[in-house]
């Protein structure tokens, strides 16, 4: 049913979308947060090549919290502010990191993470979560890749009630 992996012979910008059409079918009629979460996390790590984490992290007051993901164990609780999640939550903006062991203040939960990327997700002004995507590569993450992973979220967040957590 789903594509193994996105295509290495097809450009990035024709393998993302027919993946999030596959994503959409997959959370099509299921709105609940904990389920279309988890299901993101493992279509996001059965799909996209050279990672090793892809899972949630959930604003609660001012730090953000473990949700499903699919990878090594990893840290429980991070301060906004505190690393490449923290810094993705307290600014609401998406960060791509080529190097995270050259940035301030990384927090290695995973020593084999080369690079990262945070997608915050704001629901009506309010940061509910980001997710947070990892790879033993550095700088695995272009512009494109960037571009189709905030797609996989925006269709997350069109599938799934969110109002609980606003």
């Amino acid at each position: 049913m789903f594509t193994p992996e996105i295509d290495a012979t097809a450009s990035p910008e024709s393998s993302y979308s027919p993946l999030n059409a596959q994503l959409a079918s997959l959370l099509s009629g299921e709105r609940d947060l904990i389920c279309n979460a988890a299901q993101l996390s493992a279509f996001i790590m059965q799909t996209v090549p050279d990672l090793n984490w892809a899972g949630f992290y959930f604003a609660r007051g001012e730090e953000l919290v473990l949700g499903p993901y699919v990878g090594n164990v990893a840290c429980t609780r991070i301060p906004f502010g505190r690393g490449v999640c923290g810094k993705a939550a307290s600014t609401q903006d998406v960060q791509r990191v080529d190097d995270v062991h050259a940035f301030d203040g990384h927090i290695a939960c995973d020593a084999a993470s080369a690079s990262e990327l945070v997608i915050p997700i704001v629901v009506a002004g309010k940061l509910v979560a980001v997710f947070d995507i990892d790879s033993p590569n550095v700088a695995r993450f272009s512009d494109v890749d960037q571009a189709g992973l905030m797609a996989f979220v925006s269709t997350f967040v069109d599938a799934t009630d969110l109002t609980w957590s606003i």
